[in-house]
């Protein structure tokens, strides 16, 4: 079983590792989505604003959900193990060429601050139909891109909200949840210099309930909790993920942002 409608509910800060099918194989995907599961990860992202294509996504949520399928498994052999879901594996794509029938869900998403009408309706009305016929979840999501917001903000067009837009961000937040999302997500872009401003996330938070997903530019635990106590449920990290070649490293060093974003000393 997977817990595909616990995204959308309010709980303590979670975590999301977001893989991108571009950047490593299957084999090494499924690797660093084992890490990120047994680090205490509640959700696997996949998607990329670049250079993924139906193949690799497919190849990609195929490796890691047999991979977590097999933990699952394996869990179930051992008698003083609790009863858990497999955390689900979610579409987090570019566009309509880069889905997947095996993934979990998807998040259906406008890119709301894109000056490009693809980013708004396009991709969403190309992709309807596959998500239809094949079943799969679908999560709808208001996406905002913040500066400095890398390759998302380049190639979705965006017309990025600053540090100090605060009212922007807060009409935005209210539009989202007055659109019925059911996630806001506040993207820094990947691999970003800085992350989301907490004045942002602040600003967001206080215009909606909806859980408010933060990525881009979290790199350690200090940086993660600074965007939860300003009002972030799920935090995200993908470029982190990527510098690390040993599973048991990144597991270690997942571990101790996802405690430091849920604990104060």
């Amino acid at each position: 079983m997977v817990g595909v409608e616990s995204i959308v509910r309010r709980n303590i800060p979670r975590h999301a590792l977001l893989i991108d099918p571009a950047d490593q194989s299957p084999d090494v995907a499924a690797k660093r989505a084992i890490a990120g599961a047994m680090a205490g990860s509640s959700m696997i992202l996949i998607g990329g604003s670049s250079g993924t294509d139906s193949d690799n996504v497919d190849r990609t949520v195929v490796a890691i959900k047999e991979a977590l399928e097999l933990i699952e498994w394996a869990a179930t052999q051992d008698s003083d193990a609790q009863n858990q879901e497999r955390i689900p594996i979610i579409l987090f794509p570019q566009g309509a060429n880069a889905l997947s029938p095996n993934a979990d869900g998807i998040t259906f998403m406008m890119l709301m601050n894109s000056t490009d009408p693809r980013f708004l309706i396009g991709e969403q009305v190309a992709g309807a139909p596959f998500i239809k016929k094949v079943g799969i979840e679908p999560i709808s999501m208001g996406y905002v891109i913040c500066a400095p917001g890398g390759k998302a903000g380049e190639v979705g067009k965006a017309d990025l909200i600053k540090p100090e837009d605060v009212g922007r961000v807060a009409s935005y937040a209210a539009a989202a949840e007055l659109f019925d999302f059911k996630l806001l997500y506040l993207e820094a872009g990947s691999g970003a210099s800085t992350p989301v401003s907490p004045d942002l996330i602040s600003a967001a938070r206080s215009s909606t309930d909806i859980p408010i997903v933060v990525g881009g530019g979290i790199r350690d635990g200090a940086t993660a909790r600074t965007a939860v106590e300003a009002g972030a449920d799920w935090i995200v990290t993908g470029t982190l993920g990527e510098e690390y070649a040993d599973a048991d490293e990144l597991r270690e060093v997942l571990s101790e942002l996802i405690i430091s974003m849920r604990f104060t000393d």
